[in-house]
């Protein structure tokens, strides 16, 4: 006969879960609902969009006069700009590239783009800590180098893939196997061309490489592939990234990549791709903590790296501080503690903490996707200033590495 103990323990033990069947009934669950909610935000064949420009922020783009934005329109056949109720003209993005492009005939200065000897500009955007705005901070520097007439690729190395579902790509449900750099990177016959892989935005002059969770398979690939003897070193690691990128230079003018956050072989093959590496810091002492065992880890990893044959020559290393509070004394402190340090290589601009960028996440929406209209217009003004400043002391050292003024 059992006791009463047993019987207790018995029952206690019938109502357990295994954590993974937890885990994988979950999962199931919110993408399900995930998917639900995605149809009645957004009918099955509906894609994001990007708004129109006023006159005064297309001759803010283009660095012309009011005036001159209405003498253009007249000027250039393929300019119809749509009128809004109050009767003010308003010009989509690939009408002012059209503007920028008649522009530059004439004054070469208008149009941003590589020169013959200019090199591809492959920016990696990292910290393996989350919350330091690295997604946010990456997607706003790509779009913001579009609007200004630059080719643009971002790719996504973020197995949670925020950036590609900012720019209109549900990981869950737009992302198919091998439709990632993975796909284009993997050690077996299966690889696919890069281009192929590349996927146009409704950002003119903003094309993407998509992420989702099969990112990771090359973190699981990588130690494999070095246990092979017979392979060759020009295959290594490392080197994956930039040769997959290499293929697609004439096409861009700069690569912006979203590095995940973690220190993986991902991370440092993309840290070997680039030409210049932004790193974001919250400016927490926790954040700085973190961000010093980053360092040192990284330091440690490229030292090997170097060794092997990588590449560490980069045209400029930055940090920037993200989600600044400006009446935050102990953040004013940590702030002035890193310049210290590091002296020009803490970005003059920071990324200030913004409701107004908040408040466009939340559409799936950055400050430049968002009007002016759709929210108070001091809050938007003081968003865009802060983003602004930061891409384009940015954007600076992008022209400074190609020699232009």
């Amino acid at each position: 006969m059992p006791t009463k103990a047993a019987i207790v323990e018995k029952a206690k033990k019938a109502n357990r879960v295994s954590i993974d069947e937890t885990i994988a009934q979950d999962s199931t669950m919110l993408s399900s609902q995930l998917q639900v909610l995605f149809e009645r935000l957004f009918s099955p064949d509906a894609r994001k969009s990007l708004r129109r420009f006023s006159s005064t922020e297309t001759a803010k783009l283009l660095g012309v006069t009011d005036s001159y934005v209405r003498h253009l329109a007249a000027q250039v056949e393929s300019i119809n700009p749509e009128k809004t109720a109050a009767g003010r003209r308003v010009f989509s993005l690939e009408e002012i590239h059209a503007m920028r492009h008649h522009l530059g005939r004439t004054k070469p200065s208008y149009l941003p783009m590589r020169r013959p000897g200019d090199h591809l500009q492959v920016i990696a955007v990292t910290n393996f800590k989350g919350g330091s705005g690295k997604t946010t901070t990456s997607i706003h520097l790509a779009q913001f180098l579009a609007l200004r007439g630059y080719r643009v690729l971002a790719v996504d190395l973020d197995p949670q893939a925020s950036m590609s579902a900012m720019l209109g790509y549900q990981p869950e449900f737009d992302v198919g196997e091998n439709e990632t750099l993975y796909g284009a990177i993997k050690y077996d016959e299966t690889r696919r061309d890069v281009a192929d892989i590349v996927r146009q935005t409704y950002f003119p002059g903003l094309d993407l490489i998509p992420g989702n969770l099969e990112l990771h398979e090359f973190e699981h690939d990588t130690p494999k592939a070095l246990a092979d003897t017979n392979r060759d070193d020009k295959d290594m690691f490392f080197m994956r990234v930039g040769n997959a990128l290499h293929s697609l230079e004439q096409s861009y003018d700069v690569v912006i990549i979203d590095c995940p956050p973690t220190l993986g072989f991902l991370t440092l093959s993309a840290l070997c791709a680039a030409t210049s590496v932004l790193i974001t810091v919250h400016p927490q002492m926790l954040d700085v903590a973190s961000m010093n065992q980053f360092l040192t880890m990284t330091s440690d990893l490229l030292a090997v790296v170097k060794q092997a044959g990588g590449n560490l020559d980069y045209d400029w290393m930055r940090y920037l501080i993200t989600r600044y509070e400006a009446n935050d004394g102990p953040q004013a402190q940590i702030v002035a503690f890193l310049r210290s340090l590091f002296g020009e290589r803490v970005l003059t601009s920071m990324m200030v903490k913004s409701t107004a960028v908040s408040d466009a996440g939340l559409s799936k929406q950055t400050i430049y996707e968002a009007g002016r209209e759709t929210m108070h217009r001091q809050t938007y003004d003081r968003g865009v200033e802060s983003v602004d400043s930061v891409n384009a002391e940015v954007e600076q050292l992008i022209r400074s590495a190609w020699s232009r003024t």
